[in-house]
């Protein structure tokens, strides 16, 4: 008889604990960045000819060494967040739309080296507002795939104790068991049955549920497992594989039946 193969786990396994260590590494270009637009001195808010953002506050022609501090903000997102934030550093995407797509249109507007914005009090704390709270989603998206990969991990050990089992169990002939034995196979192959359909039903509840933390974005966990497996050829690889092994035990258990009804 053939098994149904825990391969699909143990590759979904691999995508999310390879993805969880990318978004760990943002978490941490985050932290950097963070850090070196603190160091950044603003410019002081002029008395007059100031023209206010609805964003991120008062813009007006730059002072000597704001425009730098501008374009130290912009490398130093081109240094930390940029690499993580594209599937593949050579895209073509520019600065300005990562830094758009991280932070906010506004904000790409006011670093932009052609605005002309000075580097006010206000900029700053508009880009250390909007990168706090990408960190926080990063940090809600880390958990998600932590709690995915525990997920994984726990199907697997049903999966792998089940399949070990049977393949042991497959080395007997069922005629070389005695009727006794032969009911105690088709009780085991009941409570492995009932074990895959528990663990199918939690499986499904996790995948209706999100994680989330404080006021950061849900994420949703069944959008994050699409988003996961999405060039996988098995989008729902812990359910595939439990509803196979549910059935591969049912139809065991059929052939169990057979041999007892014999021996009556």
């Amino acid at each position: 008889m053939t098994m149904p193969s825990p391969t699909r786990i143990h590759d979904a396994l691999t995508r999310v604990k390879t993805e969880r260590d990318a978004v760990t590494a943002k978490r941490d270009a985050i932290d950097q960045f963070i850090d070196r637009v603190e160091d950044c001195s603003p410019a002081p808010n002029p008395a007059s000819g100031t023209n206010v953002t609805a964003t991120v506050g008062p813009v007006s022609q730059p002072s000597q060494g704001t425009t730098d501090t501008c374009q130290t903000v912009r490398q130093a997102f081109a240094e930390t967040i940029r690499p993580h934030s594209l599937d593949d550093v050579d895209d073509s995407e520019s600065l300005h739309e990562t830094i758009q797509s991280e932070l906010s249109q506004s904000i790409a507007v006011a670093l932009a080296p052609t605005t002309e914005a000075r580097f006010s009090p206000e900029v700053k704390q508009a880009v250390l507002s909007k990168s706090h709270v990408r960190r926080s989603a990063t940090d809600n998206l880390r958990r998600a795939l932590e709690r995915e990969a525990s997920e994984l991990d726990d199907a697997r050990d049903t999966v792998d104790e089940i399949t070990e089992w049977m393949v042991t169990a497959d080395e007997t002939p069922l005629s070389q068991l005695g009727f006794d034995e032969l009911r105690a196979r088709h009780a085991t192959l009941a409570a492995h049955r009932s074990r895959c359909e528990e663990r199918t039903g939690h499986r499904q509840e996790f995948l209706d549920r999100a994680t989330s933390h404080g006021e950061t974005i849900d994420v949703s966990h069944c959008e994050l497992v699409d988003y996961a497996y999405q060039d996988s050829p098995f989008d729902r690889p812990v359910l595939a594989t439990l509803t196979r092994l549910a059935e591969t035990c049912e139809e065991c258990q059929r052939i169990v039946r057979q041999h007892l009804v014999r021996r009556v």
